[in-house]
């Protein structure tokens, strides 16, 4: 299948958003150092990777797929997206000014990895994150209302498409950056060099928000 330009730079976002959130200590590596740490075995800290990817996929979703839902209404089509674009926009203007993490979530064990990525990632706007190139990516459909079974389930595919690489890219870069520090940087650099992410975190969901609004604006009626 080949693709255009423009659709290869939204899937290529897809794997940068998730190299970013593989990054981010908030979606759970410093969990899998811990885990590794505790057991003084490498594959304790592999063995984090499904639970904690089980748990952003989810996350990821749970919000990318009713957008994708919308994304067949022809009429609405460009109003959704803008809407969608500021709806994340907003939220990072809210977690920039707002920066505490919810409290219920320290009383989640970390022994239940899904469920704390599932609201870690959920909380953060993570999932929120990537609508703008989800939607970019879910073209609606003009064929027709007898084609609209068909674009209803390419919208949703495309939805998961993008939940499943956007995940495999985030834990494999998260895990690689755990069994780093577990093996040879050690608990001192994360010391010496942590900083705190949550303004820029906040600062790329008010980027991702408006892309979207302008990629809506721009996109034909």
């Amino acid at each position: 299948m080949s693709l255009d330009h423009g659709t290869a730079a939204l899937w290529l976002a897809v794997v940068a958003f998730g190299v970013w959130h593989g990054l981010n200590p908030a979606m759970g590596w410093p969990l899998a150092v811990a885990n590794g740490l505790s057991a003084r075995r490498d594959w304790a800290v592999f063995a984090t990777a499904a639970p904690l990817a089980f748990g952003h996929l989810l996350a990821m979703a749970v919000v990318l797929v009713p957008f994708a839902l919308l994304a067949w209404v022809v009429e609405w089509s460009r109003g959704i997206r803008f809407g969608a674009g500021l709806l994340v926009l907003a939220f990072g203007v809210y977690r920039l000014i707002d920066r505490r993490h919810p409290r219920f979530l320290a009383r989640v064990p970390p022994t239940r990895l899904a469920w704390w990525s599932f609201l870690m990632a959920t909380a953060h706007g993570a999932g929120l994150m990537l609508v703008p190139i989800t939607l970019g990516l879910c073209a609606p459909a003009d064929a027709g209302h007898e084609r609209l079974m068909a674009a209803l389930a390419s919208s949703v595919a495309t939805a998961l498409w993008v939940a499943l690489l956007h995940t495999a890219v985030m834990i494999g870069c998260g895990v690689m950056i755990a069994w780093l520090v577990y093996r040879w940087l050690g608990l001192r650099f994360i010391a010496r060099s942590w900083f705190n992410l949550d303004a820029v975190w906040a600062a790329s969901l008010i980027v991702s928000g408006g892309v979207g609004c302008a990629l809506a604006l721009a996109a034909p009626r």
